[in-house]
Parts: structure tokens; sequence; C-alpha cells
């Protein structure tokens, strides 16, 4: 999730996926949408962790989708390697984009969804990795790691951090009260307006990520996810103008909350935000049961990535932190933490049987086939859903 993260994207909120081609790099969207914002600034090679004139500290700058770690992730890296972490927070891709293409971020690592990161490797906003300073390297799934190189070819400038899948969350007592035979395994309950109309009275959320629910209409027209052809184009934007009266948010983050208190029946989210909200509902006990579905017309893989920006102020202490991510023991922790799938396949058996069996976050495979890898968009493509999302959000 592009707004992966978060929550994430927001948890994630992850997400997560999208600026665009440089100068309209701010248009896509995520994972999402996972994740929350500010932080600390980064520190540079020469400077101090606490500014006050001291010797330079070891110190690794990382920017991350907020609430996308364990909780005890970095104080744990920190008592292992003696590397102090200047951690920042994002909450949209466009936002890290930004920052990497203006140049001199001052970040070590940074965690873009896969879609931003093909096109910021183009970009040449990497360094590509030495792997041999990577020896966990050896425990990612090959599987998923081809998948990521349709971004990165060779896998030369990243690795996985979390990946993941877009799809519908709700609340189906109160959307059976309205509706007794939706169709909640589909695309339906959101682009149909014959339902959507009267799932509204409950609350529809989507996300505020233009490529991502782009590619959702696409599934539910039956079109390519990728598609760039611009007749495919007219038709999603004439599914959601027919269906703008019936959101309620276009937001990447607060379905969560909005979800587990009841305050509405559908959002269109990252997996892991909405199996946020299912275990905050069940929390909270007051008899609110969040379920998530990945439609049946398909959607969307995601995968957010670890990679280190070219002019990183501290690449060796950027190095040993991607690697210490990598261990089994930590991934899996992270994983367990955040209901977000990770990469490490050492990591399979260390993950709670709650987490590594739940098809919402690891998806049988009959169902991963129906999930399309999300492509980067042509910069022309990038303005033209662009053009599209502003009429859609402002209902003009």
């Amino acid at each position: 999730m592009d707004a992966r993260k978060k929550g994430k994207r927001v948890i994630f909120s992850v997400r997560p996926v999208a600026i665009l081609a440089l100068g309209c790099a701010l248009a896509l969207s995520g994972c999402g949408g996972h994740k929350g914002a500010s932080g600390t600034g980064p520190v540079g090679a020469g400077d101090t962790a606490d500014g006050a004139g001291k010797a330079p500290s070891k110190v690794v700058n990382l920017y991350i989708w907020s609430d996308y770690l364990a909780a005890d992730t970095l104080s744990n890296f920190e008592k292992q390697t003696g590397i102090k972490v200047h951690v920042s927070y994002f909450d949209a891709n466009e936002t890290l984009e930004t920052k990497l293409l203006a140049g001199s971020s001052g970040f070590d690592v940074v965690v873009p969804t896969a879609s931003y990161f093909e096109r910021q490797i183009k970009a040449g906003v990497y360094l590509p990795l030495d792997k041999s300073k990577l020896p966990n390297l050896r425990y990612l799934d090959g599987d998923l790691m081809s998948k990521v190189a349709l971004h990165d070819p060779g896998n030369a400038h990243g690795v996985i951090y979390m990946w993941g899948t877009n799809g519908i969350g709700y609340n189906e007592k109160m959307i059976t009260a309205l509706m007794p035979k939706a169709p909640l395994d589909s695309w339906r309950m959101v682009f149909d307006p014959a339902v959507a109309s009267k799932v509204a009275k409950c609350g529809i959320s989507v996300l505020d990520s233009p490529a991502e629910m782009m590619r959702a209409v696409y599934s539910y027209l039956g079109k390519d996810p990728n598609s760039q052809n611009p007749d495919d184009l007219a038709l999603a934007d004439a599914v959601l103008t027919k269906i703008r009266p019936y959101i309620r948010n276009i937001n990447s983050s607060e379905y969560i909350e909005a979800l587990a208190n009841g305050d509405i029946c559908l959002a269109v989210g990252y997996n892991g935000d909405v199996l946020q909200a299912r275990d905050r509902a069940r929390e909270a006990g007051k008899g609110i049961e969040i379920k998530y579905a990945v439609p049946k017309e398909g959607s969307i893989l995601w995968f957010d990535m670890l990679a280190i920006p070219k002019d990183a102020p501290n690449p060796d202490n950027a190095y040993t932190f991607i690697n210490y991510i990598l261990t089994p023991r930590v991934i899996a922790d992270i994983s367990n933490f955040k209901r977000y799938a990770d990469a490490d396949a050492q990591a399979q058996s260390l993950l709670d049987p709650a987490v590594r069996d739940d098809p919402a976050i690891y998806p049988p495979k009959e169902q991963t086939a129906k999930l399309a890898v999300q492509l980067a968009d042509s910069a022309d493509q990038t303005r033209a859903i662009t053009r599209v999302w502003q009429k859609f959000k402002t209902g003009q």
C-alpha cells in the first residue's frame, strides 16, 4: 500500500504509489495509504545526534510510513549495532518522491512503494545495491523478488520490506441490513451505482490514491489494470462520475478508525489497514465485525521496498540497517505486529499462526493469480489520471 502503508499506509499504511514522472510526479497512489507523518529530521555523516558539537555519532536516517515497524524494532537495532536511528515519517508516496527528486534529502534508507520506486530508479535516485553487504538477501522469496524485478530489473536497487493487496473492508451486518444480497466479493460494491446507492446510507470510503483507484475501476470493467489506453480512462471516468454522490470519504488513512467505530460500513483500502480496523473493533467489544475481501474481478499486488538514495550520507549504516531488517526473526516480528506479509521465506515458521494462515494477509495461490503488479504509468497517463481524479474529488 500506496498509502501503503498505514495505521499505514496508515498502516500504512503502505500500503500502499506515485508522483510522477518527475515534474508531474505527484499523482499516483500505494500500499499505500498506509501510514501517518512527521518525525525527526535526518542527521548527516558529520553531524552529532544531539547537535551539541560532540564527536560524530553512528547514525542512520530512516524515512518510512508511520506505524510501520514493531514496537522494539529500532531499539533492538540500536542495542545490537550502536547505530542511532533518526526516523521521519511520510503519509503519501508523493511526499517521499518530492524529497528524493529534489536531491540532498539527507535520508539513508527510504521505503517507497514499488510502482513509484520504478519511476524513481529511472530518474537515477537510488544507489545500486552492493549485495555483498546484504548477506540476508538469501532469505528472500525468489518468486516475489521476480515480481518486483518488473519494477527493478535484476533487483538491483531495492529489496522487499512488506507486501500486500488492495481490496474491500466491510461491515457485513450493516451492509446486509440495507441490501441482504449485497455482492460482498465484488467491486460492484463500490463502482455499480445500483449497489453503491444503497450502501451509501451506512458510509463508503475510498483511497485518495488516484493510480490505485483507477486500477480498481479497470479491474471492475474487465480491463488491463495497467492500461494506458485513453479510451479505458474515459470509461473509468464515467464510472467514477456516476458513483461520486455515494462516496462519503476520500482518504487513505481515516478509514481504519471509521470502520472500527462503525462510522462507515465499506472502504476500499489496504489489507493490513483493514485488519487493523478488524482488530481494533474486536478489542473495543462493541459487536462490530470487520471483514476483508479481494474482489473476484481482481486487484493490485503491491510491494513496499527498502532502498538507499544515491546521496545517502551514511550508506554503510544503511546496509547494516537493511540487512538487520531482513533477519528472519526481525521481519517476522514486524509482520506479526503490523499484520502485513513479508517476503522472507525463512521467517514463515516464526510467524504467528493467526498471521501466517490468514488469507487476507497471505492470499491463496488461486487468488494471487488474479492480482496484478502495479507498474508505473507514463507521464502522460499520470497527468490524465490526475485530472480525472481531481474532477472526482471535487465532484465537478
